[in-house]
């Protein structure tokens, strides 16, 4: 499908970091930078914007705070070749953390907040703004969200000088019809904007979820080189790249960092589809618990997670 104004943003890094606190080293983050220019992706999402007091540097790796420092060492002093994006957290950075467009190498800063965060995460994103930075507000876990609560969120959204808003399956329990209806509330309530989707993997359902979003009209658009991602992962980057039939898309590039950079991870890693992922999906509950389950020495006993979790929830 190609459509000149969809732009495809990776976030291997930032989502990738999830699963391994965000200890890639500068070779890794610099490669995948690499490919993605090569492979003329529009954004590559290169981790978090945190506030120094917010975590330890000694727990988790620089991809948790994008200093200017840190992304001077993957770009070595060259001219950007792709746009570079930041994602925030509502209540791990503070304003004054975010230097002027004109002192950092970012270009987009995407803030990511829950419905009742709307009103602290367009205050932020105003202040990037106003700060020379693309923004989005990704408005996480609406699949918990009530109609009400949700039209609400939107409305506010709407009233905002936001440009893109976010659609985001947090626990991967949409199905393609809910993407629909979805895409058009969201449509409706935010004349003027732009709709981006970010899928999450649990039902194996996060390409198919994303297409369906881009023949319902949305134009920004979240993936991850073979999927990496917290839990059951994201959208795989190559799979969506051969879909679109654009032109100035290369998937060769994405293969080749694939095969030298992201498949040595599958060794130390789990990520992608798994039957706690499902679990948490099909319920459409946040995958600590899965993630939990897989990082302990009883992960292969699925049946175990699967009793526990349905049990916990009918009593």
């Amino acid at each position: 499908m190609y459509r000149p104004e969809i732009k495809v943003i990776d976030c291997t890094v930032r989502d990738g970091g999830l699963m391994n606190k965000w200890h890639f080293d500068d070779k890794f983050v610099r490669n995948v930078y690499l490919a993605l220019c090569e492979a003329r992706v529009d954004y590559m999402e290169i981790g978090y914007l945190s506030s120094e007091s917010a975590f330890s540097r000694s727990e988790v790796g620089p991809w948790r705070f994008c200093g200017e420092a840190d992304l001077q060492r993957v770009l070595l002093g060259e001219e950007k070749r792709i746009k570079l994006s930041a994602m925030a957290d509502i209540g791990r950075i503070e304003q004054e953390d975010i230097l002027p467009k004109s002192e950092s190498s970012l270009d987009m800063i995407r803030i990511a907040c829950y419905v009742h965060q709307v009103d602290a995460a367009i205050a932020l994103a105003h202040h990037c703004q106003d700060k020379g930075y693309e923004t989005t507000i990704n408005l996480m876990a609406v699949s918990t969200v009530g109609p009400r609560d949700l039209n609400e969120a939107l409305d506010d959204l709407g009233k905002s000088r936001v440009p893109v808003i976010y659609l985001v399956d947090s626990f991967g329990a949409f199905y393609s019809e809910d993407i629909e209806v979805l895409t058009k509330q969201y449509m409706e309530r935010l004349p003027g904007k732009t709709i981006g989707i970010h899928a999450h993997n649990n039902q194996q359902l996060a390409f198919a979820n994303t297409i369906t979003s881009i023949i319902s009209g949305i134009n920004f658009l979240d993936a991850t080189l073979y999927g990496i991602g917290r839990g059951a992962g994201n959208c795989p980057l190559e799979l969506l790249i051969s879909f679109l039939k654009n032109p100035k898309f290369k998937v060769r590039p994405l293969i080749k960092v694939i095969e030298e950079d992201i498949l040595p991870w599958r060794e130390k890693i789990d990520w992608g589809y798994f039957i706690p992922y499902m679990v948490t999906g099909v319920m459409n509950q946040h995958p600590r618990t899965a993630i939990a389950h897989m990082e302990s020495d009883r992960k292969d006993k699925v049946l175990e997670f699967y009793d526990q979790t349905t049990s916990a929830l009918e009593g």
